[in-house]
C-alpha cells in the first residue's frame, strides 16, 4: 500500500486548485461582460429587450446551478455538440454568473437618485454617455460589496463542476480520499485551500471600498 504524506496530499490539491481559480476567473469575467450587456439592455426604453432580460435572469436564478451544469454537459451532447467537462462548466457558470451580476448591478443603478438621470439628460448627454460618465461611476461604489461577495460564491460554486467530471479542488479531494482513506485530513486541506482563495478576495474588497470612499 502506498503511503501518502501530508505534502503529497497538499501538492495534488494545489495542482487541482489551479483549475478552480481558472474556472472562477472565466465564469466571473465572462459573466461580468454578459451581465453588463444585460444591464444595459434592461435599462433601455425597449420593452422587448427589458422583458427578454427579465426572463433570462429569472430562468437562471430560478433553477439550480447543478441542473444547469447537467444541461450544459449532457444537453448539448443530445443536439450533436460534444463538449468537454471544462467547456460545459465554463459555459454554465458564465451564464449563471451573468444573470446574478446583471441583477446585482441593476439594483445598484436603481439606487442612484433619479435626479442624476435628469441632470445628465439636461446636459444633452446620450444614454450611453449618461451611463459612462454619471450613473455607473456612482453605482460602482455601491456595487463593490455585493459583487465581491458573489465572486466568493462563484469560487465555491465551482465545486459543483465535479459532478460532470471536471477535476477541480473538490473532485481532486474526493479522488485523493479514495486513494488514501483519510477523508478528514483531505477535506480539511480542501477547506483550507478554499479559505485561502476566498479570504484575500474579501480583504481586497474592503481595501477597494475604503479607496472609493476616500475618493468620493
Amino acid at each position: 500500500m502506498v503511503e501518502f504524506t501530508l505534502w503529497d496530499i497538499m501538492r495534488n490539491l494545489l495542482l487541482a486548485a489551479r483549475w478552480t481559480v481558472a474556472l472562477s476567473l472565466v465564469a466571473f469575467v465572462g459573466g461580468g461582460l454578459v451581465g453588463l450587456a444585460l444591464l444595459v439592455a434592461r435599462l433601455t426604453d425597449a420593452p422587448a429587450a427589458r422583458r427578454t432580460v427579465q426572463v433570462y435572469v429569472e430562468l437562471f436564478q430560478g433553477t439550480p446551478l447543478l441542473m444547469q451544469l447537467f444541461l450544459a454537459y449532457f444537453g448539448l451532447a443530445l443536439i450533436g455538440l460534444e463538449v468537454s467537462a471544462w467547456t460545459a462548466a465554463a459555459l454554465a457558470l458564465t451564464l449563471y454568473s451573468s444573470a446574478f451580476l446583471a441583477e446585482i448591478w441593476r439594483g445598484c443603478v436603481n439606487a442612484i437618485p433619479k435626479g442624476q438621470w435628469e441632470a445628465s439628460a439636461s446636459l444633452a448627454l446620450s444614454f450611453t454617455q449618461q451611463l459612462r460618465y454619471v450613473i455607473l461611476p456612482q453605482a460602482l461604489r455601491i456595487a463593490v460589496p455585493p459583487t465581491v461577495g458573489f465572486l466568493v460564491q462563484v469560487v465555491k460554486g465551482t465545486a459543483l463542476a465535479s459532478v460532470i467530471g471536471f477535476i477541480e479542488l473538490t473532485k481532486a479531494g474526493t479522488m485523493i480520499t479514495n486513494a488514501t482513506f483519510r477523508p478528514f485530513t483531505v477535506y480539511a486541506c480542501v477547506a483550507l485551500l478554499y479559505f485561502c482563495l476566498c479570504a484575500p478576495i474579501s480583504a481586497w474588497s474592503r481595501v477597494l471600498e475604503r479607496k472609493l470612499r476616500h475618493g468620493r
